[in-house]
């Protein structure tokens, strides 16, 4: 496993993390509890040191498994977590405002909340789940979390910027009041490489690249024919004929596997970790063999620049999540 500095902070941390939405339990289903805690235990054996989970993830349940694992382990172990928006607004809208997504008080209490699920005395870094730039004008968000971090309940700071919009968070980038930044960024969505990442290694802001994978879409397994379990939030995400258009846009990526990536999975996270911003790709887990797989990737070698620049053509812009 190989590490990179979280921005100013200067942790080192693993540059693959554990994305740990997955093993909370809904919208992704077939999570099952033991085989998320081996998953766990599996990815800190291969070097891994950095976990990213949530206060919605399962309700809290995604922090509870990743607390019971980190409090067992011996080694030093970050662990990120987020405050959802009050209003639960995913992205966050145009008129939204701190005072209906994180007045003060909601942010100390979903902290308080998460160290109880985590069962720990603090959060390495506690983050905001959206983020729009026109909060910068009323900055009580901030106050609260550096009340917590003078209290030592958390460490460091950080937002997660809304799905597909990397620009949204420039302004707070360039004002040195936050650590890290949490962005969709992969072979499709290659937006952060215009403004963002730049910025970010310019103003030195820790990155936390998020669907490395597109929900699965880069893993090569989506088929216009394949279906979901009931119930879960992919059946959504890869409505009508959107199943048949991921198939069609990985075709053509498959050709330029070779000596650089030997499966599309390993050309996905391979891509994010070649730009030098990027602190640490943090793809979901939920098994001890995509653990195996993943970590694995973080062997020191790179992306040729040849294949980076190809792989700019196959950009596509849209928004499933709509």
């Amino acid at each position: 496993m190989q590490y990179r500095r979280l921005g100013e902070t200067g942790w080192q941390i693993s540059e693959v993390g554990f994305g740990a939405w997955g093993i909370g339990g809904t919208f992704w289903i077939g999570a099952q509890d033991q085989e998320s805690l081996s998953a766990l235990h599996a990815s800190i054996d291969a070097g891994l040191n950095f976990i990213d989970t949530a206060l919605v993830y399962g309700d809290g349940h995604s922090e509870a498994l990743v607390g019971q694992v980190v409090r067992s382990r011996k080694e030093r172990l970050y662990v990120a977590t987020k405050v959802p928006p009050k209003n639960l607004h995913w992205p966050a809208l145009p008129d939204d405002t701190i005072e209906s997504t994180f007045p003060p008080a909601h942010i100390i209490d979903c902290t308080e909340q998460s160290l109880k699920n985590l069962k720990l005395d603090c959060i390495d870094l506690q983050q905001l789940h959206v983020w729009r730039d026109e909060w910068m004008e009323d900055q009580r968000w901030l106050e609260a979390l550096l009340k917590l971090k003078t209290q030592g309940k958390i460490r460091a700071i950080g937002v997660s910027i809304n799905d597909h919009e990397p620009d949204s968070a420039l302004r707070l980038v360039a004002s040195g009041l936050i650590d890290a930044v949490q962005v969709i960024y992969n072979i499709f969505d290659q937006s952060p490489n215009r403004a963002l990442l730049p910025a970010c290694l310019k103003h030195d802001v820790g990155v936390l690249a998020r669907c490395p994978f597109d929900e699965g879409g880069l893993t090569g397994k989506i088929t216009a024919e394949m279906t979901f379990p009931a119930g879960d939030w992919r059946n959504g995400y890869f409505k009508g004929d959107r199943k048949a258009q991921v198939a069609a846009h990985v075709e053509p990526i498959k050709q330029l596997l070779g000596s650089d990536a030997a499966t599309l999975p390993e050309l996905a996270l391979r891509y994010c970790l070649a730009h030098p911003a990027v602190s640490t790709v943090i793809p979901g887990m939920r098994t001890q063999a995509n653990v195996r797989a993943n970590c694995s990737w973080s062997d020191g070698r790179r992306l040729s620049q040849g294949l980076v620049k190809e792989l700019e053509a196959h950009a596509w812009g849209r928004n499933f999540y709509d």
